[in-house]
């Protein structure tokens, strides 16, 4: 029997890869030139697309692809996909939710501590033999700060639950008010920034949320404020989050997520009282091979029992 033929569009995990190639006839694309020589020669054959955060499937790409039935991406993000342009052409797009939550929320209270207390900082004073001069003591605390997290999906949950257990009051804006949770829903992104002492974007990207986190947010959020970003880079103004910083609009900054990733800004880099990580909120060996396991079981089920396992909104599956 045949098999399907995927586009690999993205570099994956090796175990992915070696999974797929087993199930699959696999066509790798990683660059420009490869994934139009791919298309050139096979387009009109495949049937389905691994994807990887940093490749974007879009609308050219799908309309591209005559019969492609799938498009599994690794993340929980999928802003990189026209998931609605998907939707209008039967195409199901799958996500890998759930396997990283709890690996994210840990790193968000990670980086939330180390931004309040100048950890980062403090370790580079040691680094450079300067202990014997007293670390200066820090304006950041945690202590009886309220927390207001933009974007309470299952990652913003797991954080509202480990701020809690170190004694931190959470408070919430979505698009709307949720109904099983009894945390004070603010109705406004500003009035949320106003409201809480540290603000933590877990929003996901896309138009819906570019550029919302902006200058009249950061001045809400005030002199005393802490800005965390473990969401997605765009969606925040890097412009007036750099000149907020600089000016002291806010306090301080911890971000694992940039506006233009791999590029950061020089102005961060040269920042002493910001956090900065590469993009690592579920980066262990354990929940990337879930994550990995996952993509993979997206597409085996689906062209081996017709079912994906985590379907995305605009595709829902079954179909109504």
């Amino acid at each position: 029997m045949q098999k399907p033929e995927i586009l690999i569009a993205g570099r994956l995990m090796p175990a992915a890869l070696e999974s797929l190639k087993h199930a699959f006839t696999v066509h790798e694309a990683y660059e420009t030139d490869a994934l139009e020589a791919v298309i050139q020669a096979s387009g009109e054959r495949i049937r389905g697309v691994a994807s990887s955060p940093f490749r974007s499937v879009n609308r050219d790409l799908i309309l591209r692809l005559p019969n492609l039935e799938i498009i599994a991406n690794f993340g929980v993000g999928y802003d990189n996909i026209d998931a609605s342009l998907a939707a209008e052409n039967d195409v199901i797009v799958t996500n890998t939710p759930d396997v990283l939550t709890d690996e994210v929320a840990d790193t968000a209270i990670g980086l939330l501590i180390m931004t309040a207390r100048e950890l980062s900082a403090a370790e580079r004073w040691l680094r450079a033999g300067n202990w014997q001069k007293s670390y200066p003591l820090t304006r950041g605390t945690l202590r009886d700060k309220r927390l207001g997290i933009f974007g309470l999906g299952r990652i913003g949950r797991a954080i509202a639950h480990r701020a809690q257990a170190i004694g931190m009051e959470v408070c919430y804006h979505n698009r709307s008010r949720l109904r099983d949770v009894n945390y004070p829903y603010i109705s406004s992104l500003r009035e949320l920034a106003t409201h809480c002492d540290v603000l933590l974007c877990a929003a996901p990207g896309g138009e819906a949320t570019r550029g919302l986190i902006g200058p009249d947010i950061f001045e809400a959020l005030g002199p005393d404020g802490i800005f965390i970003n473990i969401g997605r880079g765009s969606t925040v103004d890097e412009t007036a989050l750099i000149k907020a910083l600089k000016d002291g609009t806010i306090m301080s900054a911890g971000l694992d997520v940039f506006e233009d990733e791999p590029n950061v800004p020089a102005e961060l880099l040269a920042m002493d009282h910001v956090v900065l990580l590469p993009h690592v909120a579920s980066a262990s060996q354990h929940t990337r091979n879930a994550m990995a396991q996952l993509q993979v079981d997206n597409l085996t089920g689906w062209f081996e029992k017709g079912a994906p396992v985590t379907p995305v909104a605009e595709t829902p599956w079954p179909r109504s």
